[in-house]
């Protein structure tokens, strides 16, 4: 196994979707950038383990699967160090591979469309969550609508502002903003109030 799967809420961020909390991401590395621009591939074991749960955690609550995130989570590496002359800003680095990994899942999501039973990830939940509620609430993901669910996973999950989960996904700001308004309508629909708490629109952070 690549990675060994962890619980897609056990991160610094996962707690948003059921507090309303927002924690600042981690900017990127000076040097881990540099060695990526030099096509260095031993900064591919550095990307994993700082990264690497961000990135398979996003893949999975957009595909609702285990293999697939992985898969996901091998190919943005491997794109990484393709595409590290790109890269300029070390800050940047988070929100570039949370691009990358998303565009692959929404790619991946086109190609291979089919129905798939939610796999709860292994390991318990962090205090925040209780096993009941993350269940519930990556169940009630997986009846978004693919882009609705990304730009939830990204904003909420990923912690990205809106200007950033606009940019990995190729839209417009006010595309995401209506986005994640109408996916956390849906959600409180489908799963008790005390799940979803980040309910109103002053909860998106822009």
């Amino acid at each position: 196994m690549f990675w060994e799967p962890s619980h897609p809420f056990d991160n610094p961020h996962a707690s948003n979707l059921l507090t309303g909390e927002f924690c600042a991401g981690d900017g990127g590395n000076a040097l881990t950038v540099e060695a990526l621009r030099r096509g260095d591939a031993q900064v591919l074991a550095e990307l994993l383990e700082q990264h690497g749960r961000a990135i398979q955690g996003v893949a999975y609550l957009i595909l609702r699967n285990g293999a697939d995130a992985e898969d996901v989570l091998m190919d943005t590496l491997i794109a990484a160090l393709d595409r590290g002359s790109s890269l300029r800003d070390p800050a940047a680095l988070r929100p570039w591979l949370l691009k990358i990994a998303t565009n692959l899942a929404l790619g991946r999501h086109r190609r291979f469309r089919r129905v798939t039973w939610v796999q709860p990830m292994p390991d318990a939940p962090g205090p925040a969550v209780d096993a009941t509620d993350h269940l519930a609430l990556v169940q009630g993901l997986a009846a978004l609508p693919i882009r609705s669910r990304a730009a939830v996973v990204l904003h909420y999950y990923a912690d990205l502002p809106v200007a950033q989960v606009a940019a990995a996904m190729g839209t417009s700001e006010n595309t995401v903003k209506s986005q994640l308004r109408t996916g956390l309508a849906r959600l409180r629909e489908l799963l008790d109030t005390t799940v979803v708490s980040a309910t109103n629109p002053e909860a998106i952070n822009g």
